[in-house]
Parts: structure tokens; C-alpha cells; sequence
């Protein structure tokens, strides 16, 4: 993804926030997960009615202008959560050595952070949109295909990647690479994912049945993927008195106390599996 501006990532960043909550907010009757302790759908009711609206607005128009936005967005979030938990540890710069985002995230790892196999399947379904280059999946073609793949789809991919080492680029999503659907899982199914991650998810039992569905079902992918947004933006979420504001949002201010520093990764380990 490219590289944004602190104020610019910033806004993508709350825009993100605001329209999921927006969306939760209306998906509430469907079942949506409790909200912790000091979270509210309504926050912005009374401070600033418009904020959602005005947000909603100018994303729907710069989604228009450049769609990659779309998945840039989505890109943001998931490395902002699961990094340290979401408080928005993404804005910040590389100091002492330390990348600020370069934790990936084991699948083994999300039911320690409260997710499930039903969330991974549905938040998955991001790659729905976006980009992925050579370097990300050129593995499953050389020296040889992968039989887990398609031999269509891997020869498609060969006019792109002809070799090992090109720093070209393809859609996530050969259907429909600019639309947010459930053709995703429709690739899954024709076994034509691109990332092995991905496409272990049809061939393991536990989560097979919920690709299936999702790839009948946009509906049913759509509410899932609402309700696992919703719990995903509550991982180690700062509340109340919680954490720190920061008074430049690249640099974390300077430590309160002894023992003050927070905590780096929720995962003790991790793979890029949801974030590329």
C-alpha cells in the first residue's frame, strides 16, 4: 500500500472507523457483538450529528476518484488492530529501530485475541479488493505450480509473473478486482486464491463450510464480515483514561512512569496472512 502522509492516514484512519460504526450501528438487530466498556455507537449524535454523513460523503468520492483507496483502507485497519491492539499504533513512525507495523499476525494466535474461525473467513474476504505483487505468492508457481492451483489460473498468472523476482502486480480478486462482493470465496471454490492462506480455507474442514456459504450467499458474507470488522476494532481497544493522547500523531509521548510504556503486540507471533 502506499505510503500516506501522517494527516492524510489520519483521516483515512477515523473515516474507517466512522463509516464500520455507521454500518454496525444499522446491522445492530442482525446480532452484532456487545461493544466494550466505554464504546458507543452514538458518540458522535450529539457532538458533531454530521460526522458520519460528512465522512461517508468525501470517501464515497475519493473511492470514486482512485478505488484502491477502498482496500488501502481496509489495509489500515487490520494492521492498526491486530499490532498492539487498535489505537491507532499505525500512525506512528519508525524509531529506535522499530517498525511501527511489521508484526504479522499467526492464524493460530486469533482465539487468543477473541476471534474465530467464522472471523477469519469473513475478514479474508477483504482480499476482495486490492493488489498483490510477485514477491507475495510467486512461491505456488516456482519451480513448479502449486496442485493446489488451478492450472488456468496459474498460467494467467505466469503472463504477469513470468519468473521468480518481478516486481510486478495483480488483482486479489480475478472476477470482479474492483468491487466489493463475495467473488472471493467463488475463486476459493474454482481453486484460483491467490494467497495458500486463502485457499487452505476451502481445504480445511473447519472452515470450508463457511466458504461455501459465502460464496452463495453475499448477503450472509456481508453480515458476517460487519459483525468481525466490529470485533476486530475492539482488540486491546484504549478507553477512558486508557493509553495516551498523543500530541504528535507519529511520535508516542514520552513515558508518564516507570512501567508506563505499552505493551508492543497482542501476538507473540504472527504471518501477514489478513494484511497483504
Amino acid at each position: 500500500m502506499a505510503s500516506f502522509p501522517s494527516a492524510a492516514r489520519l483521516l483515512l484512519l477515523v473515516a474507517a472507523a466512522l463509516v464500520l460504526s455507521s454500518v454496525s450501528a444499522a446491522a445492530g438487530a442482525g446480532g452484532s457483538p456487545p461493544l466494550a466498556k466505554g464504546l458507543s455507537f452514538e458518540f458522535y449524535r450529539a457532538r458533531c450529528p454530521q460526522a458520519e454523513a460528512i465522512v461517508f460523503a468525501f470517501l464515497k468520492d475519493a473511492i470514486r476518484k482512485d478505488v484502491g483507496l477502498a482496500a488501502a483502507l481496509l489495509r489500515i485497519h487490520f494492521h492498526d488492530c491486530f499490532v498492539q491492539g487498535c489505537d491507532g499504533s499505525v500512525l506512528l513512525d519508525r524509531t529506535n529501530g522499530v517498525d511501527s507495523e511489521k508484526v504479522p499476525v499467526l492464524l493460530s494466535f486469533l482465539a487468543k485475541i477473541g476471534l474465530n474461525a467464522d472471523d477469519l473467513v469473513a475478514l479474508s474476504g477483504a482480499h476482495t479488493l486490492g493488489i498483490a505483487h510477485c514477491g507475495s505468492f510467486e512461491e505456488r508457481l516456482f519451480p513448479k505450480d502449486d496442485p493446489t492451483m488451478d492450472k488456468f489460473f496459474a498460467g494467467h498468472l505466469k503472463l504477469t509473473c513470468p519468473r521468480l523476482k518481478v516486481d510486478n502486480f495483480t488483482a486479489n480478486d480475478i472476477r470482479t478486482p474492483d468491487v466489493f462482493d463475495n467473488k472471493f470465496y467463488v475463486d476459493l471454490l474454482n481453486r484460483q486464491g491467490l494467497f495458500t492462506s486463502d485457499q487452505d480455507l476451502h481445504t480445511d474442514a473447519k472452515t470450508k463450510p463457511m466458504v461455501t456459504r459465502f460464496a452463495v450467499d453475499q448477503a450472509a458474507f456481508f453480515d458476517q464480515f460487519v459483525k468481525s470488522m466490529v470485533k476486530m476494532g475492539q482488540i486491546n481497544v484504549l478507553t477512558g483514561n486508557q493509553g495516551q493522547i498523543r500530541t504528535d500523531c507519529s511520535v508516542p509521548n514520552a513515558a508518564r512512569s516507570a512501567g508506563d510504556e505499552l505493551p508492543w503486540s497482542v501476538v507473540e507471533t504472527a504471518v501477514e496472512t489478513l494484511v497483504l
